[in-house]
This record gives structure tokens, C-alpha cells and sequence, in this order.
């Protein structure tokens, strides 16, 4: 981690699992962590429909990264990355209650002084908001695209991101 720019990066999955696509940020973080082997300053929280539950482990954060569905106007499963003044106007436009305190959270946030001085937001369209633990097919075959967004977006930030799969195919010739 030597030279990284945002020492202290939490990665923070939202999203309720029991409506199929709305929990994408809470399946894309557990991809994250099982494919990557993330170094130290990055934390990987799954914050689930928490809201104002997670203001004590997102203030004063460096960097945070949010990933969750995404409500806009792209086709179904589009990828969307929003950055720091672009995500509050995306938070006015609801797609699920766990967004409202999210929407609240990030306001608190700003007028205490303790928001992270970035905030980065990873989604994706959502298809399917029916009742269901897994995404739907279409979001499901994005995920990997997904995750791969966000490792880019740690490695940019100058951190050394370690792909368990290549460790294990390097290491096992």
C-alpha cells in the first residue's frame, strides 16, 4: 500500500437481499472479497438497509465507495459511476426505502463535517425488484463487471489489489 493516495477507503454494499436485484451491493462486495485480496486502509463493510446505523463507521472516512442498484435512466443492467456532488441528486430519485436513509446518512454526514472527503458510487440497473435471494440473470452476469469496476477504482487509488484466482494459478504452476 505504499504511496496510496486515500489511506483509509471503506467499500460499503447496500442493498436488501431478500428483493432480488436491490441486494446487488451486498452480492457485489461479497464477490469483491472473495475474489480480491484487498490490503490494509481498505475496508469492505455490508451495510445492507442499515441507513443512519453506519454513520459511526463511514465519518471521517477518506474515500468511500458505495455499491448498490441503480435507478437511471440507462437500459436495464446499464453500469453507472457517480462521484462526490453527482450522488445527492441521484439519491433524490428512490428506488427502495434503504436508499432514504442512505439519502439521510450522507446529509448528516456534511453538516457535522465528518463526511469522506470522496465518495464514489458503483451500480447497476436493476431488472428485477420481485421477492427472491438471488439477482435476476441479466444483473447476475454483470456483477463480475461490476466488482471489476471497483477494483479499478482501489487500484487507481494506489493500492496493491491481489486477484486470489491468478495467486492460486501462479502459485500452483
Amino acid at each position: 500500500m505504499e504511496g496510496a493516495v486515500w489511506p483509509d477507503v471503506l467499500v460499503l454494499g447496500v442493498g436488501n437481499v431478500l428483493l432480488r436485484d436491490e441486494g446487488l451491493g451486498v452480492h457485489a462486495i461479497r464477490r469483491l472479497t472473495e475474489r480480491y485480496i484487498l490490503p490494509e486502509g481498505v475496508t469492505v463493510i455490508d451495510g445492507g438497509t442499515s441507513g443512519l446505523d453506519l454513520l459511526d463507521l463511514i465519518a471521517g472516512r477518506d474515500h468511500l465507495i458505495i455499491v448498490d442498484a441503480v435507478a437511471h435512466d440507462g437500459p436495464p443492467e446499464t453500469m453507472i459511476r457517480m462521484v462526490d456532488g453527482e450522488i445527492p441528486a441521484f439519491l433524490q430519485t428512490k428506488i427502495s426505502p434503504h436508499q432514504l436513509g442512505l439519502s439521510d446518512l450522507l446529509a448528516v454526514l456534511q453538516l457535522t463535517g465528518d463526511a469522506p472527503a470522496r465518495i464514489t458510487l458503483f451500480g447497476l440497473q436493476p431488472v428485477d425488484m420481485g421477492l427472491g435471494l438471488e439477482l435476476s440473470a441479466p444483473l447476475s452476469a454483470r456483477v463480475d463487471a461490476l466488482v471489476e469496476a471497483v477494483a479499478s477504482e482501489l487500484s487507481a487509488l494506489e493500492f496493491d489489489i491481489r486477484d486470489r484466482h491468478e495467486m492460486a494459478t501462479t502459485s500452483g504452476e
